[in-house]
């Protein structure tokens, strides 16, 4: 593509274009009124001309410019049309100043717009002979100012041919590189939606289903001994069955809203200090045991950051219910110097710290910080409760 079609764009697109071409014509018309001409014939020449290639430009000119069409036809016209009148007046030369960057707009190729300052250049000097005349000082003063004038004019649309070949290559490849980003963030939503389903698959396969496995069992199991006889042993151990039944149920009730606590959508309003409270309020509620939530009131971070701090807090609060049988649990929030942490202690039951520890919260939990430059720490004995660590680089809101 050459400058051609770049200049097009940017220029025709206004009225400054046309309103330069205008003055310019009007320009050389008053010069060719008032400046010298060998004759009368020769100025009237020269004016006919001008307006010949005014009309020419407002029928034929503004519609190449705008879409190309019959570009090469007003090309030739401004070609002829130049020499012409530089033939009736030799001040009309200054006509140059928009046939040079005209042709350079009009063509389509750069080739072509070389071809054509060529012969524009040769039409302007043979007008300027034949006003005045083939002298030795006339000719080498004529070839001078047009190799002057075309050489300025070659240099001027070749690098600005340049620099329209250049933007083009950029352009492309900020195209390129913007449909990867949106190709790379699609894959990166996939890939999230695909790991959160997993995570919920082995959730379910862990807990519930579990768990409605043993209610089905220890249901079968209540009718074969109901079957069996009508006796106060066997009401006695149906009895136990059914209580046994109500306990997993209960079971299986405990596991369904941890579950639904730990992938709830995230709710920031008032920010993460809020949304902490909140969460330890309405666990509180459900469980009895009591949260103590401790944050600096006016703590602002980036909403990622946030959601990654609730998520963590959502989840360890689940394995909490599941596991823990504690009474209390504190959530601290601080700061400090680059890094931001969030510690969530309970004073439950504790475990034995295994490199395969059963479930898929921690892990979860692990691969989520992994995604932010986080870190996860657990500190845990039996019968000494649990801390667990969330540690993640300080973003400003």
């Amino acid at each position: 593509m050459s400058v051609t079609q770049w200049q097009a764009g940017t220029m025709t697109g206004n009225r400054w274009w046309h309103v330069f071409f205008g003055t310019t014509m009007l320009v050389v018309a008053a010069l060719a009124v008032f400046g010298y001409s060998p004759s009368a014939g020769q100025r009237v020449v020269s004016l006919v001309t001008i307006a010949l290639v005014s009309i020419a430009y407002s029928t034929i000119g503004r519609t190449a410019l705008r879409d190309g069409k019959d570009s090469p036809v007003f090309a030739a016209i401004l070609v002829v049309g130049s020499g012409a009148m530089v033939a009736g007046s030799p001040n009309t030369a200054v006509v140059q100043a928009i046939a040079f960057p005209l042709l350079w707009i009009l063509l389509e190729s750069t080739r072509r717009a070389i071809i054509s300052n060529f012969l524009l250049a040769i039409a302007v000097s043979i007008g300027f002979l034949v006003c005045l005349g083939t002298s030795p000082d006339n000719v080498i003063q004529t070839f001078v100012i047009e190799a002057i004038s075309l050489i300025g004019s070659l240099a001027l649309g070749l690098w600005i041919t340049r620099i329209s070949d250049l933007s083009q290559q950029r352009q492309r490849l900020l195209d390129e590189l913007t449909a990867t980003q949106e190709a790379l963030a699609l894959a990166n939503r996939d890939s999230g939606v695909t790991s959160e389903r997993e995570r919920l698959a082995r959730e379910l396969h862990d807990t519930i289903a579990q768990s409605l496995t043993g209610l089905v069992m220890l249901s079968q199991r209540g009718q074969r001994e109901l079957v069996a006889g009508d006796n106060p042993a066997v009401r006695n151990q149906l009895g136990l069955t059914l209580g046994m039944i109500e306990e997993s149920a209960r079971d299986a009730l405990v596991e369904t809203r941890s579950l639904v606590a730990a992938s709830a959508p995230v709710e920031l309003g008032g920010g993460i200090v809020a949304a902490l409270e909140r969460l330890g309020a309405r666990f509180e509620r459900e469980t009895g045991i009591r949260i103590l939530v401790s944050a600096p009131a006016s703590l602002e971070l980036d909403r990622d950051t946030e959601v990654v701090l609730l998520r963590s807090a959502q989840e360890t609060l689940a394995n909490v219910r599941k596991h823990s049988g504690a009474r209390e649990v504190h959530i601290v929030l601080r700061t400090s110097g680059d890094i931001v942490t969030l510690l969530v202690r309970d004073d439950g039951v504790g475990f034995t710290q295994s490199p395969h520890q059963p479930g898929f919260g921690l892990a979860g939990m692990r691969d989520r910080l992994a995604l932010v430059n986080g870190n996860l720490s657990l500190e845990t004995h039996p019968g000494a409760g649990t801390t667990v660590l969330v540690t993640l680089p300080l973003v400003a809101a």
